[in-house]
């Protein structure tokens, strides 16, 4: 276990920090995000040996964060995912420190100028996560009775002339984390807006005091024009579950809550969280959870080997056809009906102009893995060659190129 040193050793070189001199980089970002991984990765290491220290290069980095970055072009939003990243990895390493009162108040009050002078808005991330950094309930306290008196002006203001307050994220987070319930609870019902960001704490205010079907409540209520549905959705769902109520947590929120990048994240997503549930249950709620799109699913369905249902799937027409037909060449010996089924659906949609930028080499590969399954699944060569012929005589956008392309072969 780390000393409970009164004073952290400062002197320490760190190799970081005259990378991240004010201005220090241009508008890229880069090189920027390699000098954050790097700096994070120095201090990961150092944690290991002296959490102390750790912790002390941990707030030195996150002061020198926005001056440093200040020219960087964050319109793509990967140099604030960087800092992001980099804020979930160092606030631990403060928090978990072993100090003194007096070093951690000092760095308390170095890391709050640093989000006073963000101008940027790099750390200010770090309000939302006060509490954790005060380590304890008496200097969450402290903290909270520092923030109160300007949030409870700014939210006691005349309707119509509200006003923003820097504090407010720390101050609901240090209530939390000094177990001020009930004050918590109480000075959100002076918030002029029930916005999301603020009364998620008064969610998990209620969830601590063990009044969880009150928390769940208190959380649908917060449903508003501009908070995100999937964040609100994740929290009652959470409860439901921390409660044991897992199937009416999948019946009333695994969908919204679980949202991923793909439609195959989604699925696997779910699929983790719920194992009780089929999968194929799971993904025949997915499908029709977005009508229009059934054919996105595709690829959820095949990679869980459920195939019949994979198979009704390509017959939508928001199937993607290169999908097909990668399924269609990856399944052509173990599943070679499916391959087939698969295969000629790319085709299919090719023919009616579907697909984003189709070429020749498209709808040859789709042809060809439809022709390797077929023997496998007992059909004729013929019958697949009857079949394209079919898709060229309809007079659709993408004929003309399957005709280009496969007119000879099929013998048209």
């Amino acid at each position: 276990m780390a000393t409970n040193r009164k004073e952290p050793l400062t002197k320490h070189a760190w190799q970081f920090a005259p990378k991240f001199r004010r201005g220090a980089f241009g508008w890229r970002s880069d090189l920027p995000i390699q000098r954050i991984k790097e700096a994070v990765s120095e201090i990961k290491a150092m944690s290991r040996k002296e959490p102390v220290l750790a912790a002390e290069g941990a707030v030195i980095l996150l002061e020198k964060l926005s001056p440093a970055l200040e020219q960087v072009d964050s319109s793509s939003g990967a140099i604030g995912s960087a800092v992001n990243r980099a804020i979930d990895t160092l606030v631990p390493i403060i928090a978990e420190a072993t100090v003194d009162v007096g070093v951690r108040q000092r760095w308390l009050q170095r890391l709050w100028a640093a989000v006073e002078n963000d101008g940027m808005s790099y750390i200010e991330a770090l309000g939302e996560l006060w509490g954790d950094l005060c380590a304890t309930p008496e200097i969450a306290v402290a903290w909270a009775e520092e923030f109160l008196p300007g949030l409870e002006s700014a939210w006691g203001s005349p309707q119509g002339e509200h006003r923003y307050y820097g504090g407010t994220a720390a101050c609901l987070a240090c209530l939390y984390a000094a177990g001020r319930n009930e004050q918590l609870l109480a000075l959100l019902e002076k918030a002029p807006f029930k916005w999301w960001r603020d009364r998620r704490w008064g969610v998990k205010a209620l969830v601590a005091m063990g009044r969880r079907a009150e928390a769940l409540r208190y959380a649908e209520e917060s449903r508003g024009l501009n908070d995100p549905p999937w964040q609100i959705a994740q929290a009652c769902e959470a409860i439901l579950l921390e409660s044991g109520l897992a199937e009416e947590a999948y019946k009333r929120f695994a969908i919204e809550a679980n949202q991923g990048a793909t439609y195959l994240a989604t699925f696997r997503a779910i699929a983790r969280k719920y194992p009780g549930i089929p999968k194929a249950a799971i993904l025949r709620d997915l499908v029709a959870s977005t009508p229009g799109s059934e054919g996105k699913w595709f690829a959820a369905a095949k990679d869980t080997g459920l195939f019949a249902m994979a198979t009704e799937l390509a017959r939508h027409r928001s199937a993607d056809p290169r999908t097909l037909t990668r399924a269609a060449r990856d399944h052509a010996e173990m599943q070679p009906g499916f391959a087939l089924a698969a295969g000629l659906a790319a085709l299919h949609w090719m023919a009616l102009g579907y697909g984003y930028d189709i070429t020749g080499a498209d709808v040859l590969d789709a042809y060809t893995a439809a022709l390797r399954a077929a023997p496998a699944a007992g059909v004729a060569v013929d019958h697949v060659q009857a079949q394209v012929r079919d898709l060229i005589a309809a007079a659709h956008p993408g004929s003309k190129l399957l005709a280009t392309m496969l007119g000879q072969r099929v013998g048209r």
